[in-house]
């Protein structure tokens, strides 16, 4: 919400908040639905070719996980954390607490710009080579990437680094349907300038010449 993908009141709509992902091909796939597509199969396979190509990293890398655990430990663990975050769970016992705690004492040597730039470069061929794991489904990829943007950002906020990766195109902003014979006059003029125009326009009004909000709320209360 607050990087506005998703409307300010998105904990109020239903297919923000499901677990399912829409059938409509033209909607998002919010990170919290992956599960409905995926399954833990293919969850547990990209997460698998994420941490083979960590183990077979440079040492200055690969070691801060080897002291952790070996590969099957890793790929056990974040894979249920994806599963539990991805709308599958609860698999990953101690939720934030034990995500927040591993990342300070147990990975905090990679916690930086460097640790993070080769962290990505990763994660972005693994997921460059799981396309056959994805399904068919164009949504899945920028829903992953949107997954991981979202984390990684606060991963940087938390631990002061610059964030100056990517991992691709993620979702793109969801507009909710606005009907304005099912709102008040107070609901129509709180919609925001953006708002009235999308609608409007979407409803076949012509808005060619100039318009100004208050132009527009008259006509959204005029239909």
């Amino acid at each position: 919400m607050s990087s506005q993908l998703l409307p300010k009141d998105a904990h109020r709509i239903p297919e923000i908040l499901s677990l399912e992902a829409s059938t409509d091909i033209k909607k998002p796939i919010q990170f919290w639905q992956l599960y409905s597509i995926l399954g833990q199969d293919r969850i547990v396979g990209i997460v698998g070719n994420f941490y083979q190509r960590v183990f077979a990293n440079e040492d200055w890398f690969r070691s801060v996980f080897a002291n952790v655990g070996g590969v099957n430990h890793h790929i056990g663990t974040q894979a249920s954390m994806w599963v539990d975050v991805m709308g599958g769970g609860p698999y990953y016992h101690g939720a934030e607490y034990r995500l927040s705690f591993h990342h300070t004492h147990n990975a905090h040597q990679l916690m930086n710009e460097k640790g993070a730039k080769r962290w990505v470069k990763l994660m972005v061929e693994a997921l460059e080579d799981s396309q056959h794991l994805m399904t068919d489904d164009p949504r899945v990829r920028p829903s992953l990437n949107t997954f991981l943007t979202h984390f990684f950002a606060k991963y940087a906020t938390d631990f002061g680094f610059k964030n100056l990766e990517t991992f691709g195109e993620i979702n793109p902003p969801l507009k909710r349907k606005i009907n304005f014979m099912n709102m008040t006059a107070d609901a129509i003029e709180a919609l925001s300038e953006d708002e009235l125009r999308d609608a409007l326009t979407g409803r076949g009004i012509d808005l060619k010449r100039s318009h100004n909000k208050e132009d527009l709320v008259q006509k959204a209360l005029s239909l």
